[in-house]
């Protein structure tokens, strides 16, 4: 029961599967469902808080859940960390669940990671999350950022008020991040500043102060840049929690939603552990 519930099948479903199984004398509540698979949640602890060791990379991401909590709906964020071994597999470092994304709960996630053991951190990855800088910046002063391109082309976007500069403006900001090296990724965005200071002041007000965090990837080996400048892979663990996630649609209380999520990750970790190296960090 428990399995078919991290699955993404619904507490329902699974009751309505195992009577057609086991015969209709068979009687089963979606109560019952749930209590199952509440004894996971023990295993699941101890895979959140096992040891941590040397991880030069680190990725994290924040998405929100529907929870509810105290009678009434809210949305909780739901923080993922995904680091990069020195074998060059990923690894799922941990997940939280909190009512916010504020510096006290970012803060308390990235002490429970160097708690566990984290150490070694080169270069942090991420989008510009509420709080992240300031707890990063406390926890982990010394790492690099690399703020997602991905996201600061989304976010760009938001300042381009003529449809028929979109597209324009979208080739500009590839071309920065996709530059041979940090001095020509600088002289493009010099270039797209003259530009849009005429064209789209707010735009580039916005470029020159938020464009230069995501140009921390350009001091890595360029063999290493691809996969370590946005967030993406991430983004992919996001869909696929988003998929089961479905099911529930609004999960009682903030326990049910980590239990979920934790075993979802925890398969993955398993999987990549046991799977093909991500990045060669030998060159």
């Amino acid at each position: 029961m428990a399995e078919r519930y991290v699955q993404g099948v619904s507490t329902r479903k699974v009751c309505d599967s195992l009577v057609k199984r086991l015969g209709p004398e068979v009687s089963l509540s979606s109560t019952q469902v749930s209590r199952a698979a509440e004894r996971l949640d023990a295993g699941l602890a101890a895979w959140r808080e096992r040891p941590l060791d040397e991880t030069p990379y680190l990725f994290l991401d924040a998405r929100y859940e529907r929870v509810r909590e105290a009678g009434r709906l809210v949305d909780c964020a739901v923080w993922v960390a995904v680091g990069i071994s020195p074998d060059g597999k990923r690894r799922v470092l941990g997940v939280s669940v909190a009512l916010s994304e504020a510096e006290v709960h970012w803060r308390a996630f990235f002490d429970s990671l160097i708690r566990r053991g984290l150490r070694g951190v080169k270069l942090i990855v991420s989008d510009d999350h509420a709080g992240l800088e300031a707890a990063r910046r406390a926890t982990l002063p010394s790492v690099p950022w690399q703020r997602c391109p991905f996201h600061l082309q989304q976010n760009a976007q938001a300042y381009v008020t003529r449809l028929d500069q979109h597209k324009p403006v979208a080739l500009r900001l590839r071309a920065i991040f996709n530059a041979p090296d940090k001095a020509e990724a600088e002289r493009l965005l010099r270039q797209a500043l003259d530009a849009w200071k005429t064209e789209a002041p707010k735009l580039a007000q916005w470029a020159e102060e938020n464009l230069p965090e995501g140009f921390a990837v350009f001091d890595l080996p360029h063999s290493q840049r691809t996969r370590l400048r946005t967030t993406n892979g991430l983004e992919r663990i996001n869909r696929e929690i988003k998929r089961r996630t479905r099911v529930a649609s609004i999960f009682p209380n903030i326990a049910s939603c980590l239990r979920l999520v934790s075993a979802l990750l925890a398969e993955c970790d398993e999987e990549w552990m046991t799977g093909k190296v991500y990045l060669n960090l030998k060159d």
